[in-house]
């Protein structure tokens, strides 16, 4: 089969390697020149932004012209902005959902009413805002506890967190005040506490296989400190589940994904088909929902495609033709940890360099992410360069073997949060869970 992937990250990297080892073959769609994608594609489609019209059919063009049995979407600004509809639209299958069910990424308060009008008690308490009216009222009614989310996709960034972000209720207000100049709405939401997880499921638009749970790493920094990122790295555990997880979260977190995943047919008589993310809390009152993303998480993306034990091509051409089967996937833990730029954060250096040398993959596997391939040189951008991901019996061990990868990893200006996975880290997740239950 012809698969186009859509993307030019590490994400999209290992889709397209996983799709290539499933013996299908790949075409990509990118806007910088991963290097891993130009050697795994057949053919490949250069663009610099998905939302205008006119890219968006040369990207038909592209699809068409090359006999594409099936896309694949990796980021969210393609669903954001209706590829898939207009992929099926032409009978060309696609793995990621239309413009209107990717609402449960594109709308905080969507996702946030579909919850409250379904019954699924899984919502700090919350409530949306056009304009400023009772703003004020309702943050001196959650206290200092409190966290603004713009309502629509920010990169990451449109998140502010009192304590974090907001230093006082001025602060909170300025915010929300900037949001409606630039005729944005919002969501005023109670700031809640403990550990998060992402839970992934496929979804074929009847069913659900959900996928062992990954810890992302947001914080740019060692201990948890810094700016949030697109993420540092992940890890996830050999019994797919995380050490401070009990075996109820887990179900528990899967059962809101069932039932959103239900709630998204009830109100939009859509069928889901493509990766449904569960961003949650375990927090001292049960398993609470964080965000939903529509497609796959990165880095976790890394840890499942690396433990996954089924054929990728036809998981992807099932999910499309509503006859998604069992998924089955490594009893191993895995362990990924992203090269950035340093700064990447906050204020990224534009000057780090990128030197890979081969002999990484005795211990490890490298997913180039956003960085360029020019005349034979790879060059950095001022987002994350790449991500390496090791699997092993245990948790201690991937760790380790990703570690010595990065030996092999060198270059000016880079950096890399080595306390993902580690026995420390791990500790005090498990210490604060066990304070907050």
């Amino acid at each position: 089969m012809n698969f186009l992937v859509i993307g030019s990250g590490a994400r999209e990297h290992i889709i397209a390697e996983k799709l290539s080892e499933s013996g299908s073959t790949v075409y990509s769609v990118l806007t910088n020149l991963n290097p891993g994608l130009l050697e795994l594609s057949a053919g490949y489609h250069s663009i610099t932004t998905y939302n205008s019209r006119n890219t968006q059919t040369s990207i038909l063009d592209f699809a068409k012209e090359n006999s594409i049995h099936c896309v694949v979407v990796g980021p969210e600004d393609p669903l954001a902005n209706g590829m898939a509809d207009m992929f099926w639209k032409y009978d060309i299958p696609v793995v990621g959902p239309t413009k209107k069910l990717a609402q449960i990424e594109t709308s905080k308060g969507f996702t946030r009413d579909l919850l409250e009008r379904h019954s699924i008690d899984a919502s700090p308490q919350y409530r949306r805002f056009k304009t400023m009216n009772g703003a004020s009222e309702f943050i001196d009614e959650l206290g200092e506890n409190h966290v603004i989310k713009f309502d629509g996709l920010m990169g990451g960034k449109g998140v502010k967190v009192a304590g974090e972000h907001l230093h006082s209720k001025e602060e909170a207000l300025i915010y929300c005040k900037q949001i409606v100049d630039g005729s944005g709405t919002y969501i005023i939401e109670e700031k809640i506490f403990g550990e998060e997880f992402s839970l992934m499921s496929f979804c074929d638009g009847q069913r659900l296989a959900h996928m062992p749970t990954v810890q992302d790493h947001k914080r740019a920094y060692e201990g948890d400190i810094g700016p949030n990122t697109g993420g540092m790295g992940s890890y996830s555990d050999s019994d797919h589940s995380l050490p401070f997880l009990t075996e109820k979260d887990v179900s528990d977190a899967r059962e809101i994904n069932e039932r959103v995943f239900r709630a998204l047919i009830d109100e939009t008589g859509q069928g889901y088909k493509g990766i449904l993310y569960g961003g949650f809390m375990i927090t001292g009152n049960g398993v609470k929902l964080i965000e939903y993303n529509a497609r796959f998480g990165d880095p976790e993306a890394m840890n499942l495609l690396t433990l996954l034990d089924s054929d990728f091509s036809e998981i992807c051409y099932n999910i499309t033709q509503g006859n998604l089967g069992t998924v089955k996937f490594r009893n191993e833990a895995s362990v990924c940890k992203y090269i950035v730029p340093e700064g990447y954060g906050s204020n990224p250096r534009k000057d780090a360099t990128l030197i890979v040398n081969p002999a990484y993959a005795q211990t490890a596997s490298l997913y180039y992410a956003a960085v360029n391939q020019i005349d034979g040189q790879i060059t950095t951008t001022s987002s994350r360069a790449a991500a390496l991901v090791s699997s092993s019996s245990t948790i201690a061990k991937a760790e380790k073997k990703c570690e010595s990868g990065l030996n092999f990893i060198a270059g000016d200006n880079l950096y890399v949060r080595h306390d993902i996975a580690k026995e420390g880290l791990i500790k005090k997740r498990i210490e604060n869970m066990g304070e907050i239950r």
